[in-house]
């Protein structure tokens, strides 16, 4: 009911019909045989795509867990970008205010606010949100190849998607990129709806983010959610070996080639304080004494890249 009465006041777009074409799409599974390229493909463009908003998206634009160059810069925007969710400055940015203002009204995607479907997918599709929040991204907004790729962010998906046709055909185009495309996005999106709503609260925070295994294999170490609500500035959100965080594996190996650097994770005297205790309330609430570890950071205050 919650997302309904939303839907209402905020009233999704017509960007909406492109979105539910591609769920349509999905019959495709009675009529379309798959080949081993094309399930290899999609496999892969899955985990890349996951990559570059994980790693990319996320942990590099958003929070700016470590450092990297203006060239690998570009190539974690781009592949985020193929994701077809929206640009890199728009993402990133809503992203600082989310964490700015988790499970409060200024929270765009908020579960409990809102309900789930309109965390999980909808507000994505409302026209009002569509503009880029450039006062919370100053610091990459200076690049004007972001720039460029923040305005023209349908570019990369639909030439990954003709690409993929021309060489793999209907079979590659549907099981590759259209099926691998909408996981993508699901996957993506339990994040922001289903680490509000299902698994443990290691740490007092102020919202009602929530840790996750299964979450974090779909998407590669992001479902160690309220770790990351409680130290933002973590490169890696699983805080213990036995928390599985591939975006963090591949980010530590890049960083042995000298392709990313100054990775940031939290001190362990830091990892043991501020934990629920047994008999607490559970989850935090929006305006309770509970706070993230860190203070909230001013877009100004943010390392330069390099």
């Amino acid at each position: 009911m919650a997302a309904v009465t939303a839907i209402k006041q905020e009233k999704v777009g017509i960007g909406i019909w492109p979105f539910i074409m591609m769920h349509v799409a999905v019959v495709g599974v009675f009529f379309v045989a798959p080949t081993t390229e094309a399930l290899i493909t999609g496999a892969v463009l899955y985990v890349a795509r996951m990559f570059g908003i994980t790693a990319g998206y996320h942990r590099y634009f958003a929070h700016r867990t470590y450092k990297t160059s203006r060239v690998f810069q570009f190539i974690l925007a781009l592949l985020g970008a193929f994701s077809a969710q929206k640009g890199v400055l728009w993402w990133a940015g809503h992203h600082r205010n989310h964490h700015k203002f988790s499970d409060q009204p200024e929270d765009l995607h908020s579960p409990k606010l809102r309900g789930f479907w309109w965390s999980h997918m909808l507000w994505f599709l409302v026209p009002k949100y569509d503009e880029t929040p450039f006062d919370r991204i100053k610091d990459f907004a200076k690049y004007p190849e972001l720039r460029w790729l923040n305005k023209y962010h349908l570019v990369p998906p639909i030439a990954l998607g003709l690409v993929v046709y021309l060489t793999l055909g209907p079979s590659g185009f549907f099981w590759g990129f259209i099926l691998s495309t909408l996981l993508t996005w699901h996957g993506t999106f339990t994040i922001n709806s289903l680490s509000h709503v299902f698994g443990k609260q290691r740490y007092r925070t102020s919202d009602t983010s929530r840790n996750n295994w299964l979450l974090a294999i779909i998407t590669l170490g992001e479902g160690w959610h309220n770790n990351h609500h409680y130290f933002q500035s973590s490169v890696n959100q699983g805080f213990y070996w036995w928390e599985v965080d591939i975006s963090y594996y591949t980010l530590w190996a890049l960083s042995k080639l000298g392709i990313v650097w100054d990775l940031k994770k939290p001190p362990k005297s830091v990892l043991e304080k501020n934990r629920v205790q047994p008999g607490d309330p559970i989850p935090a609430l929006p305006g309770s004494t509970g706070r993230a570890v860190e203070e909230r950071e001013s877009v100004d205050a943010l390392p330069k890249a390099a």
